[in-house]
């Protein structure tokens, strides 16, 4: 009997779970109306089971932590979101516009939309490959920045890169990252590009986080912001409700990419 009660408890934390990123430990103690003691019996368990993540007087589904993945693996993913999300940052970029375009595949996707859209712009990026998808194009004044080349993510970074990027100042920065955690902020997985990420921020009038919505509720290794930063998020169509609240009262305007 009581095995089948701490079944059917269990099973309801992991139900909780398929409707929130993170829950807490004192929530589940009020919605089972059980101690904290025996939630986190329950917690270590479905742990040790791997049906869960602990953390800091909860748990998550997922570990939110992101894993490191080649700039080639990640261009794999979420394509459909990624070009949606693409298209709506494209309506904010005006002719004559000064903008950095951030490294990761989902700002690079701007660069390879972008067409014949603009008769002037100025464009500023660390990324190699929006550097090469966008150099043709002859209304188009293209900025490299130089600096180490990070193999795994296609981009500059380092001192020499960070010394160029505060010579510049622009109107519209479109930034990317591995995740955005209300608690924690933007990330990415290398403090070094966070470092070029937060001079870009610096030196730019209006901050644009294009970010699909596996992101939200994950971190990367090396925070970039707190989300109060940002003005806008560009993202797609899987993020909850409750989150588009969360980020509407930080003053950040949520664009969902249709």
């Amino acid at each position: 009997m009581k095995n089948n009660i701490n079944n059917i408890r269990q099973q309801t934390i992991l139900e909780e779970l398929n409707y929130n990123h993170y829950i807490s430990v004192s929530d589940l103690c009020k919605k089972l109306n059980v101690s904290a003691v025996t939630i986190r019996k329950d917690l270590t368990h479905l742990e040790k089971i791997g049906k869960l993540y602990r953390t800091h007087g909860g748990a998550t589904r997922e570990s939110f932590i992101i894993e490191e993945r080649h700039v080639n693996k990640k261009e794999t993913i979420q394509v459909e979101e990624k070009t949606k999300i693409a298209k709506a940052a494209l309506n904010f970029i005006e002719d004559n516009d000064f903008i950095i375009i951030s490294s990761g595949t989902t700002t690079q996707m701007i660069a390879q939309i972008i067409g014949n859209n603009y008769e002037k712009l100025t464009i500023l990026t660390s990324s190699l490959k929006a550097s090469m998808l966008l150099y043709g194009n002859p209304n188009f004044d293209v900025i490299q920045l130089g600096g180490d080349v990070r193999t795994k993510s296609g981009s500059v970074m380092g001192p020499y890169a960070e010394l160029m990027i505060n010579n510049y100042s622009c109107n519209k920065l479109f930034l990317g990252g591995d995740g955005i955690d209300f608690e924690f902020g933007l990330s990415t997985s290398s403090t070094m590009e966070a470092k070029l990420n937060q001079l870009m921020i610096n030196n730019s009038e209006k901050v644009i986080v294009l970010a699909d919505s596996t992101k939200i509720g994950k971190r990367g290794f090396g925070k970039i912001i707190d989300l109060d930063r940002i003005h806008v998020l560009i993202t797609d169509e899987g993020i909850k409700s409750k989150d588009v609240k969360k980020f509407e009262d930080l003053g950040i305007e949520v664009i969902i990419a249709q």
